[in-house]
C-alpha cells in the first residue's frame, strides 16, 4: 500500500482544511488558561448530527430521547436520530441519550462541518444489589468492582431519603472494544488547575441509586462512599501507585478531577462524596487533530475506521464522516502512529499506516490511500423521493455491507456515499427512510457496479404501519413518536358512566419505556362516532369526551385539549385522531400539546 501524508499545522479549534476561513487561535496547551473552562470550547456555531443508539447486543434502541443543547428528538425503529443545525461550539459538542430502563448515555465530540456521526451504546439499569438507609453496605459486581455505602442518602431536591434503595453498578474495562461507545462524553477533562487534559483510562465505574419509588438518589452531604475499580492485568505495568479520580459532569459533558485512588493489588480504591461515572485516569496535555481520508483523486472516504496510537496513552478510534473527516484529541509532544482500516467483512486490515507528529498545536492532515488490488474505491449514488416524486429533504439512507451498517443524511433528495470495499465481496443493501413522513423504501439488495453504482430513484411508499406522535411545549419541548406495542379498541364500555357501548381505548409503549408511553380513553357519540370532542368528565353520567392518561402527566385542572376523531374504522382498519390544546401537569405547571394518532383498530 502506498501512503502519502499532507501535513498542515494551523492554530485551530475544529479544522477540516486549512483554507482562508478565519480560525480560532486557541489550543489545548494555551498557558493563558481561561477562568471559565467553557471558553476553551470556542465560538458558538451550528452543526448537523446523525446517530444510532444501540444496546449492549448492538440492537437498535427505539424511542430514546436525544438532546443537543436546546434541540431534542427521538430515535426511530432503527435506533437512528437526526438533529439539524444544533447549537454547539467550534471545539465541543455534547450529545445526551436517555431511555427508561437504561442509565444515561452521552457522547462529546469535536464537531466537523459535515454530518457528525454518533454511536452510543446504552447500558441497562441492572440492579447489582439493594440496601436501606441507616445501613452500612458493600455492593459488589461479579468482576470485583464494588461500592461501600455509609447509609445516608438524599433525593434530587436535597431532602433526606429514608427507606430501601437499589444500587446499579457498571464497570467499564478499557480493554473492552465497546468502551468508547459505552462511556459518557469523551476522554476530555478539566483538572484541578482549570486546565484542559485528555485522559487515558485504567477503568471506570458507573453508580446510580434508585429509591423504592424509582427516584434518583445520591450520597448525603457530609457522607461518602468507597469505590473499588479493577485494573486489567494487561494495564498493571503502567498503573501508578496513586492516580487522579475524575467524575463525569452530566450537565456539561466532560470529566472533572476530584480526589485520587490508591492501587491495592489489582484494584484502585478511592473515596467519593457523590455518584456519577467515576474514572481512574492518567492525564496528558493534548492537541486537537483532524484527519481527512481521500484517494489520489481527492475523493473522500466515509465510514472509514481511523486509529491513532500513542506508546504512552494507548489508541484513539474514530470514523470518518461523508467528507472523509474525523477529529479528536491526541497527546502533544509525541510521535504517533496512524492507521486506516478496511471494513470488518474484508478482515479489518490496515490499508494505510504512517508515523505522524509530534504536535505542539492543533493540527490537520490528509491521508491519501493509494491503489491496492484487494481494496476498491466505490461510489454509490441515487435520488430519494416520496410517492409524489418530491425530493426527501429530511431523511437518511442505511447502507449495509457485511455486518456493518452506515448511516448517511439526505437533505436535498440525493445522496452520494464514497467508500472502500474489498474485492472479495461485492454485495450490499440500501434502505432509505423519510424521517418526516415515517416512510421507508424497505431494504433493497444490490451489487456494486464499479467504480460508481447509481441506484436511480428510491421511493419511500412503505409506511410505518401505525403510530402515535405528539409534541409538548412546541419547539422547546419534547417530541415523542411511538410506533410499536400499540393497541386500539372501540366497543362496549367497562365503566359506570356510560351505557352507550362507545368506549375508545388507545395505548402504546415504545420498547417498554415508562417515559415513552401513551394512553387515551374516551366515550364517543353514536355512529358515525367522528367529530370534535373535549375533556371527558367521569363525574357526569353518559358524558362524551376524551382524556389522555397519566403517562404524560395531564391533570384535569385547566384541561383544554380538543380532539378531532376523523376516522374510526372497523377491526383491522384505521382510527385517526388529531389533538391540540393546553393543560396543567400535576404540579400545576402549564403546557401545550399537539399530536396525531394513526393506529389500526384491534378486536376487543
Amino acid at each position: 500500500m502506498r501512503t502519502k501524508l499532507f501535513l498542515t499545522l494551523c492554530l485551530i479549534g475544529t479544522l477540516l482544511s486549512c483554507n482562508e476561513e478565519k480560525l480560532p487561535d486557541d489550543n489545548l496547551n494555551n498557558d493563558d488558561t481561561p477562568t471559565n473552562f467553557h471558553e476553551n470550547f470556542g465560538d458558538e456555531t451550528t452543526r448537523t448530527f446523525i446517530g444510532n443508539i444501540i444496546d449492549i447486543n448492538s440492537n437498535p434502541v427505539e424511542g430514546a430521547i436525544i438532546s443537543i443543547g436546546s434541540s431534542q428528538t427521538q430515535t426511530d425503529e432503527n435506533g437512528v436520530f437526526i438533529i439539524n443545525n444544533a447549537q454547539v461550539n467550534d471545539r465541543f459538542a455534547f450529545i445526551k441519550a436517555y431511555k427508561n430502563g437504561y442509565i444515561h448515555g452521552s457522547r462529546s465530540v469535536v464537531p466537523t462541518s459535515g454530518s457528525n456521526k454518533i454511536t452510543i451504546m446504552l447500558l441497562e439499569e441492572t440492579i447489582s444489589g439493594s440496601t436501606s438507609s441507616g445501613t452500612q453496605e458493600t455492593i459488589s459486581t461479579s468482576n470485583g468492582a464494588s461500592v461501600s455505602l455509609e447509609g445516608e442518602y438524599i433525593k434530587e431536591d436535597g431532602s433526606t431519603y429514608s427507606g430501601n434503595l437499589d444500587v446499579i453498578i457498571h464497570h467499564l474495562d478499557p480493554t473492552d472494544d465497546n468502551i468508547l461507545f459505552q462511556m459518557p462524553g469523551m476522554l476530555y477533562a478539566e483538572n484541578e488547575d482549570n486546565e484542559e487534559r485528555m485522559l487515558q483510562t485504567l477503568g471506570m465505574l458507573a453508580v446510580e441509586l434508585r429509591g423504592s419509588g424509582g427516584e434518583d438518589l445520591n450520597i448525603a452531604e457530609g457522607s461518602s462512599a468507597e469505590i473499588k475499580i479493577p485494573v486489567d492485568a494487561s494495564l498493571l505495568s503502567i498503573a501508578p501507585s496513586t492516580i487522579p479520580l475524575w467524575y463525569f459532569d452530566e450537565d456539561n459533558g466532560y470529566w472533572i478531577e476530584e480526589g485520587e485512588a490508591t492501587l491495592v493489588g489489582n484494584n484502585y480504591i478511592g473515596t467519593v462524596n457523590h455518584f456519577s461515572f467515576w474514572n481512574c485516569d492518567i492525564p496528558a496535555e493534548a492537541i486537537n487533530l483532524c484527519v481527512t481520508v481521500i484517494n489520489e483523486n481527492e475523493t473522500p472516504f466515509a465510514n472509514t475506521k481511523v486509529t491513532i496510537t500513542s506508546t504512552t496513552f494507548g489508541t484513539r478510534i474514530g470514523y470518518t464522516n461523508e467528507l472523509g473527516e474525523v477529529c479528536g484529541l491526541v497527546p502533544s509532544g509525541e510521535t504517533l502512529e496512524i492507521n486506516v482500516y478496511d471494513f470488518e467483512i474484508c478482515g479489518s486490515n490496515v490499508i494505510s499506516t504512517a508515523a505522524i507528529g509530534p504536535y505542539a498545536i492543533d493540527s490537520a492532515l490528509a491521508i491519501i490511500v493509494g491503489e491496492n488490488s484487494d481494496i476498491i474505491n466505490e461510489t454509490v449514488t441515487g435520488s430519494f423521493i416520496n410517492c409524489d416524486d418530491n425530493p426527501i429533504t429530511n431523511g437518511y439512507v442505511v447502507l449495509t455491507y457485511g455486518n456493518q451498517q452506515f448511516f448517511d443524511l439526505v437533505t436535498d433528495g440525493v445522496f452520494e456515499i464514497n467508500m472502500l470495499r474489498c474485492s472479495s465481496s461485492d454485495n450490499f443493501s440500501i434502505e432509505a427512510i423519510d424521517h418526516d413522513n415515517l416512510q421507508t423504501t424497505g431494504e433493497i439488495n444490490y451489487s456494486f457496479n464499479t467504480p460508481e453504482t447509481n441506484l436511480g430513484n428510491l421511493t419511500s411508499c412503505d409506511d410505518i404501519t401505525e403510530f402515535i406522535q405528539y409534541n409538548i411545549d412546541g419547539d422547546s419541548g419534547d417530541s415523542v413518536l411511538i410506533a410499536s406495542n400499540i393497541r386500539a379498541t372501540f366497543g362496549e364500555s367497562d365503566t359506570t358512566n356510560s351505557e352507550t357501548g362507545n368506549s375508545l381505548n388507545i395505548s402504546g409503549q415504545g420498547d417498554a419505556g415508562a417515559n415513552n408511553c401513551f394512553y387515551l380513553f374516551g366515550e364517543l357519540n353514536d355512529s358515525p362516532h367522528t367529530g370534535t370532542y373535549d375533556n371527558l368528565d367521569w363525574q357526569t353520567p353518559n358524558d362524551t369526551g376524551i382524556n389522555i392518561g397519566e403517562c404524560i402527566g395531564i391533570s384535569q385542572n385547566n384541561n383544554n385539549i380538543i380532539y378531532n376523531v376523523t376516522s374510526l374504522g372497523e377491526v383491522g382498519e384505521y382510527i385517526d385522531i388529531n389533538f391540540s390544546g393546553s393543560y396543567e401537569d400535576y404540579n400545576g405547571n402549564p403546557h401545550t400539546i399537539n399530536g396525531v394518532i394513526h393506529v389500526l383498530r384491534d378486536s376487543e
